[in-house]
């Protein structure tokens, strides 16, 4: 009797909720779609497992961050750049601070606050299309800001600043890379201060030579390294000073014009996948390595039945040895991290609704958002299933944020709170 009840109390520990609740960047603690924990809903509508919702003013594209049971989003009010803190277990506003002027949105998917911020224990970062680069306190008190645009050049993007901020242990890092004058900087987080700034100006055709991708940040050996896709190539960059440690080309053999970048790369067992071609192809680039390691390190290609067979806007995801890519069609397909073979694919409940918002892998599922604010939660497993498909009212263009078994769905002007209940 004893051994039974052991046992069913073993089993009742294993099947329970495992929360972790900081998410620092668009893309989760890891900066590959991955969320830590267990518990979270795989079913919801109007009526069911919605905890709270709140509306702020919009539009706004930029998907939240949360550091402790603070939740931090970005918007324009009033002509002016804002970040809002939220309490997250709430939804109730703790402050929001304005600064800069706000430059709205040419796409009718942009707006003047498309990059999402970035958190870590101390600061909240924010960065909008105008330019305009803050790092606040945990209650709201700018510490420091200035306005890159001014001080490096003008944007020189055809469509809207998408890129996101990304932290390093000590840097706040920004890459701008456009038509011209493409750089990659960094600042001290504590005080602003300019500590490198790199050029990347590559030669790429028209508007190939212009990116939307936000770098990642990974340490390999414990070096903190530096990724950044866009213009026909991968460069990684040493941390501490900027310096290119190697590239990747190739992307573009065939010089065509007009690819410019959006989804980002993603990294997963020693291996970086790089999205291109407005999705046609898919490149596996093993890490590591110095000067131009384009022969060296390309593991394998994928070209795809024309532009949008993968993801052009969506970044995949990774964990595991697989990566996961959800086309703007709805299009879901795992892949083999080391060989690029496909494991299997899927298509989703078909709609006129494109997919913007990045795929999320949490506790053995798979959360893709369309466009229509429907979420869609597909098996992780050895094939495609499909869970559930979950309306909820509003635009979707941010990615979905995980904490503490609570899913936070932003919507281009409210904010959804989902949960077990």
């Amino acid at each position: 009797m004893k051994a039974l009840l052991a046992t069913a109390l073993l089993s009742l520990f294993i099947a329970a909720p495992t929360y972790a609740g900081n998410w620092p960047g668009w893309r989760g603690p890891n900066s590959n779609g991955v969320a830590e924990g267990s518990g979270y809903p795989v079913e919801w509508d109007s009526s069911k497992n919605i905890l709270w919702e709140v509306k702020f003013p919009g539009p706004s594209g930029s998907t939240p961050v949360i550091w402790g049971d603070d939740l931090f989003l970005t918007t324009n009010s009033e002509g002016k750049n804002r970040v809002i803190c939220l309490d997250k277990n709430t939804g109730k506003e703790k402050w929001h601070t304005d600064f800069g002027t706000e430059r709205a949105g040419k796409h009718k998917k942009g707006s003047g606050s498309s990059p999402s911020p970035a958190v870590d224990d101390q600061f909240i970062f924010g960065y909008f299309k105008s330019g305009d680069l803050a790092c606040l306190t945990k209650e709201g008190k700018i510490v420091w800001q200035k306005n890159l645009q001014k001080e490096y050049g003008e944007d020189t993007l055809w469509w809207d600043l998408g890129t996101s901020p990304v932290l390093t242990d000590n840097l706040v890092v920004i890459a701008c890379i456009q038509s011209d004058n493409s750089y990659i900087a960094a600042f001290d987080k504590a005080t602003g201060k300019e500590v490198w700034k790199q050029s990347r100006n590559l030669d790429a055709p028209k508007e190939a030579n212009q990116s939307y991708t936000t770098p990642v940040v990974a340490k390999q050996n414990g070096k903190e390294i530096i990724y950044v896709l866009g213009a026909d190539h991968v460069t990684a960059h040493d941390a501490q000073n900027g310096k290119e440690i190697w590239r990747v080309g190739g992307l573009n053999p065939t010089q065509h014009e007009y690819f410019r970048s959006i989804s980002s790369p993603v990294i997963s067992d020693g291996y970086l996948i790089a999205p291109y071609a407005r999705g046609g192809s898919l490149t596996g680039i093993k890490l590591g390595g110095q000067g131009d390691v384009t022969k060296s390190n390309v593991v394998w290609t994928k070209e795809g039945e024309g532009k949008g067979a993968f993801s052009d806007v969506p970044t995949p995801a990774a964990i595991n040895g697989r990566f996961y890519v959800c086309s703007d069609k709805g299009e879901v397909l795992c892949f083999d991290i080391k060989t690029g073979k496909q494991i299997w694919e899927g298509r989703l409940p078909r709609s006129r609704h494109k997919f913007s918002a990045s795929p999320i892998l949490a506790d053995g599922h798979i959360y893709v958002t369309r466009e229509d604010g429907t979420t869609m939660v597909v098996e992780q497993g050895d094939e495609f299933k499909l869970v559930s498909e979950n309306p909820l009212e509003g635009m979707a263009l941010a990615t979905p944020v995980f904490s503490d078994g609570k899913i936070y769905l932003k919507m281009t002007d409210k904010l959804y709170c989902l949960g077990n209940k």
